[in-house]
């Protein structure tokens, strides 16, 4: 794997990541299959792959909880974890806590190592500020 100077951090990222928008599925797109996308992921991450992408609302809000459970076992140790706060459901600014919450607790984490604005608009940024 090849690795990258992350900005002014002290880390190198895989010039791979592993995004969780579109894992293999059993049917509908909220229905991960769940023992392929594991080992896949496992996989990607036991190859060197350092970074983990995914969003409250990826695969119907499956995505979270999923990339959670394939993080046990020593593999939540072996990269960064990034998630976005859904911009567009932020009505008032306890949200903010309410969402991050959440989405740890779906994630089984104690601390997220990127959180992002997602799907940002103009019209949103009023909430937001």
């Amino acid at each position: 794997m090849q690795y990258r100077q992350f900005g002014t951090l002290d880390w190198q990222v895989s010039a791979l990541g592993f995004g969780c928008m579109r894992l293999p599925t059993e049917g509908s797109y909220g229905e991960i299959e769940e023992p392929e996308a594991t080992r896949m992921m496992r996989y990607a991450i036991d190859q060197g792959v350092n970074y983990v992408d995914t969003a409250y609302r990826y695969h119907d809000g499956n995505s979270e909880s999923f990339v959670g459970r394939v993080l046990q076992d020593g593999y939540r140790e072996k990269v960064r974890v990034a998630t976005k706060l859904p911009s567009w459901l932020v009505e008032e600014e306890q949200d903010f806590d309410r969402y991050l919450d959440e989405q740890m607790e779906n994630l089984q984490v104690d601390y997220l190592d990127f959180y992002l604005l997602h799907a940002l608009k103009k019209d949103w940024w009023h909430k937001l500020r």
